[in-house]
């Protein structure tokens, strides 16, 4: 029976309408749509700035459950990504899971917006996140402090590091893990932005005593950041020492500027047997092993294991302790938010009631010199 013209369309035509777009639609055209949807989330992140190789790993979970379960994204649910992360596609490390999660979540959040209409009218289904709050994995950081020694045991620490370097099966490498671990405190940078740092990052002239070049860790995987790290007085004159006593022993030209800071003592048998001039840089693990090493044996106190990132939280920490203003530390830290740096300072140890004396000496001095 057909329906009088100038009428609107009653539910009974819609349902008979979606009926027909279900009964028309393949899977080949299923498949169709999901590649699409994949190439347009990607092209979107493009334009929002990410990096490529962020673009690059941005849709890979998905791809990965969806091959697994042989099924398009709208069809999978939360059991089944429940059974593959505790069973065959479990990572070894909780940052990975969380990673992975939070990938499946944002693609899922753009299906929701620009294809959830046309997926239910052309398939039947409804576009829902199969991470929900059940299996969403915890950002860990934000349960546990991350508790850095105090200024006087980590002063300490690296005293009993400094003269323990001498009896060293291998003093360069000996010295280059103190020096690492040193800068690390001493600058705030990360543990893979040292390792990439070149002897042409170092600008000796900047400043008041020289700063150094690094890539930091974009926020919200928008790639890696170009900044300037601090050395300080304390840190301008342990990098002299190292690199003008030091630097030159390892296996390649110490004078490339293309060379690493912190070169590696083992080269692969491919590369050594190049004789080439530039050696690979030491990598972040080999580091974290070595720092994780000497603070077993030489750091004393309540807390008797050390991480670079924990040095850098110590670096925020003692900075601030000391007066540093928390926008300094802000950008010593090379963070874009004050609340990102507020997070470091969880457990920095303030005294209102002294500052607040020495606010009111500096108005009483302040307004002395007026008068």
């Amino acid at each position: 029976m057909e329906r009088p013209s100038g009428t609107e369309p009653g539910l009974a035509d819609v349902l008979t309408l979606q009926r027909r777009a279900f009964e028309s639609s393949t899977e080949a055209d299923e498949r169709a749509l999901y590649q699409d949807t994949l190439a347009e989330y990607c092209w979107a992140r493009d334009v929002a700035g990410l990096s490529a190789k962020t673009l690059d790993a941005l849709v890979q979970p998905v791809v990965e459950l969806c091959s697994f379960y042989d099924v398009m994204p709208w069809r999978l649910t939360s059991r089944q990504v429940d059974q593959y992360f505790s069973g065959v596609g479990k990572p070894g490390r909780h940052t990975t899971l969380r990673s992975k999660m939070n990938r499946i979540d944002g693609y899922f959040a753009f299906l929701e917006q620009r294809y959830a209409g046309e997926i239910l009218r052309r398939f039947g289904a409804g576009v829902q996140s199969p991470v929900d709050s059940f299996n969403r994995p915890e950002h860990r950081g934000d349960f546990g402090l991350r508790i850095p020694p105090s200024a006087r045991a980590t002063k300490e620490f690296f005293a009993a590091w400094r003269d323990a370097l001498p009896a060293s099966r291998k003093y360069p490498v000996a010295v280059r893990n103190y020096v690492m671990s040193k800068i690390t405190y001493i600058s705030g940078v990360r543990a893979a932005e040292l390792c990439a740092v070149r002897l042409g990052d170092v600008n000796w002239e900047n400043g008041q005593w020289g700063r150094f070049l690094v890539f930091g860790k974009g926020a919200n995987g928008s790639g890696p950041r170009e900044r300037e790290a601090y050395l300080f007085q304390e840190g301008r004159a342990l990098l002299w020492w190292y690199v003008e006593e030091i630097r030159g022993e390892f296996r390649d030209d110490a004078s490339d500027p293309h060379a690493p800071l912190f070169p590696s003592e083992r080269l692969p048998k491919s590369i050594a047997s190049l004789n080439l001039p530039i050696a690979p840089a030491v990598g972040p693990d080999t580091f974290r092993r070595a720092l994780k090493v000497a603070s077993k044996e030489h750091l004393k106190g309540s807390i008797t294991e050390l991480f670079p990132h924990l040095l850098r939280h110590a670096c925020a920490t003692h900075n601030y302790e000391a007066g540093m203003p928390l926008w300094d530390v802000q950008v010593l830290l090379g963070h874009i938010w004050a609340t990102t740096t507020v997070g470091y300072l969880a457990t920095a140890k303030g005294d209102p009631e002294r500052q607040s004396l020495e606010s009111s000496r500096r108005a009483v001095r302040r307004l002395s010199l007026e008068s």
